[in-house]
């Protein structure tokens, strides 16, 4: 841990001087940086616990959420990003401001930071602090009561991981995020293989056996409408809840929109699919060898709770003299997440709120010391909000994934909505926009907190009916109350859009990878036993890729020559 905070400050030295230099890392980003950086914002404890439980305690139809989100990337790579780097646009809601008018932005700005603020930063927090007290019962350690305990860790993390944010800036936020992913890759990759060795004897392929051919429902990836994600939603509420969260979402997009050229930020995009479609086995597969280790939940000799499974492989398989590089690796996860919503919530807190506050005030110029001055001071506000929050989710009635649930719901459809009609849309007004967000907010109250009795469908065809909605409801004022002037896009002349050579050939061996995968989890591949249809179905997929890179490396040399 001592290391990634060295390497991280010496790569930030200097660079965090400026607005640009502190909210986007001077424009600079990498590939590597931005891959890093998106993978580990976004996986932290509750997936390393939460994925493994509900593979456990069910099957593999949760890695939906995960796999599902590579084609998300794609969008993110070539519809979104290019525009957002076009603007060169330090936040979403700037460029909704730019689309529609600063009301909007205000209203959007007020959505993200109430989310983040009472749901998103706290519920990291506990969440990573769940894990470091279940895995090294950090109560029985110190001799504390466990609500102390809990409230000593969600403070020792947070402060660690504020640090990051309030001092360093992205560029920090994004180095500590890279060298913690390499070690979450390794024990991400570590877990499955001894758990397969455990289980086959000493033999991972005797393990890999077992699993393959034993209790094969349990990789079952189609899932049913009992199992945690049906498999009729991949095709409805979770296209757009993962457009939201990879494509217009700002604590993850930022390091996006900090890339040096349009062609790194697409490499990065794209390498971050990639790491999703591995997520299943790193996060997933272990809670199905835990399955055939310790039997069902609730049975003899099995776990008491599916949340378990992950703890305890980790206790059972790893070496005792591993399990500090393994606590510096899951801390890093929370630390990554938590210090990058930090950044995020202040940077919309400066740009969005503080600076234009400042302009209408008749401010003509706000000096950038001044701005990260008041960046770092919102920083440690958030926080520490955060550390009172954050131990109270121990007594939500339902659970800390129902609370997160409900809460990004009243967000995250209303912004993908407003979105992607102002990106492809010239005459809808800002009119349209106010009003979805008013309507999304209380329909969702209504459907979520009222009817809910009534309404039994699942969340996620319901995010799926009010996106459609919503943008009707936005294209029909734009026909009624159209814009007097069509909106135009500003080009900004900041950042070199030439786009990645081998953009195309490499999003569609991502998508190739997730059908791949869909094919291989489901009873076409293992389940049941390999059919006859899979080898055909995978060599075409093959046959397609092959073609592809053939086309884009010829095209390479005929430039060349």
């Amino acid at each position: 841990m001592l290391l990634v905070a060295w390497v991280s400050y010496r790569k930030s030295r200097g660079e965090v001087a400026t607005r640009d230099g502190y909210f986007l890392a001077g424009r600079g980003l990498t590939a590597v940086f931005i891959a890093g950086s998106l993978l580990l914002t976004n996986l932290s404890a509750e997936q390393l616990i939460g994925l493994n439980g509900s593979a456990y305690g069910f099957n593999l139809s949760s890695m939906a959420w995960e796999v599902t989100a590579a084609i998300a990337t794609i969008c993110m790579a070539f519809i979104f990003l290019p525009r957002y780097l076009a603007g060169a646009f330090s936040t979403l809601p700037e460029f909704l401001n730019s689309r529609f008018d600063d009301d909007v932005r205000r209203l959007t700005v007020l959505l993200f930071m109430l989310g983040y603020g009472l749901v998103t930063i706290p519920s990291v927090l506990y969440s990573g602090s769940i894990a470091v007290l279940r895995l090294f019962d950090v109560p029985e350690l110190f001799n504390l009561p466990y609500t102390q305990a809990l409230t000593l860790t969600i403070v020792m993390i947070g402060s660690t991981g504020a640090l990051y944010a309030v001092f360093g800036g992205l560029k920090a936020v994004a180095v500590s995020d890279t060298l913690n992913g390499i070690g979450l890759l390794l024990i991400g990759l570590a877990v499955p293989l001894l758990g397969l060795s455990a289980l086959g004897g000493g033999s991972i392929e005797d393990g890999l056996h077992i699993v393959a051919n034993t209790h094969t429902e349990k990789l079952n990836a189609i899932g049913g409408p009992s199992d945690p994600t049906p498999f009729g939603t991949l095709f409805t509420g979770m296209i757009f809840a993962n457009l939201f969260y990879w494509c217009t979402n700002q604590y993850v997009i930022q390091r996006t929109l900090a890339a040096k050229n349009l062609a790194e930020g697409q490499k990065g995009v794209l390498f971050s699919g990639f790491f999703k479609v591995l997520v299943p086995f790193m996060m997933m597969i272990p809670g199905v060898i835990a399955f055939h280790l310790y039997g069902p939940v609730g049975s003899e000799g099995g776990l008491p709770s599916i949340d378990l499974a992950y703890p305890q492989l980790i206790r059972d398989l790893l070496p005792t003299y591993a399990m500090g590089f393994f606590l510096a690796v899951l801390l890093g996860a929370v630390f990554s997440s938590f210090n990058s919503l930090l950044n995020s919530a202040a940077t919309l807190f400066c740009l969005d709120i503080y600076l234009p506050l400042k302009q209408r005030q008749g401010a003509a110029v706000v000096d950038d010391k001044q701005l990260l001055k008041i960046a770092k001071r919102a920083s440690v506000v958030i926080a520490l909000f955060s550390f009172v929050v954050a131990p109270m989710l121990q007594f939500a009635p339902e659970g800390l994934w129902q609370i997160i649930r409900i809460f990004t719901g009243f967000y995250n459809i209303p912004v993908i909505a407003i979105v992607i009609v102002g990106l492809f849309s010239h005459r809808v007004p800002a009119l349209a926009a106010k009003l979805v967000i008013v309507f999304h907010v209380i329909a969702y109250g209504l459907l979520k907190f009222v009817l809910d009795d009534w309404v039994t469908i699942h969340f996620l065809h319901l995010y799926a009916i009010l996106f459609v909605i919503e943008v009707v409801m936005m294209l029909v004022i734009g026909q009624l109350y159209p814009r007097q002037e069509a909106w135009t896009f500003k080009r900004s002349d900041k950042i070199d859009l030439q786009r990645w050579r081998y953009a195309v050939p490499c999003a569609v061996t991502l998508a190739s990878s997730v059908v791949a995968l869909y094919l291989l989890f489901s009873p076409v591949g293992l389940v049941n036993g390999i059919s006859v249809a899979f080898w055909p179905l995978i060599l075409a997929l093959v046959g397609i890729n092959m073609l592809l890179w053939w086309d884009g490396t010829r095209d390479k040399v005929a430039r060349a020559e």
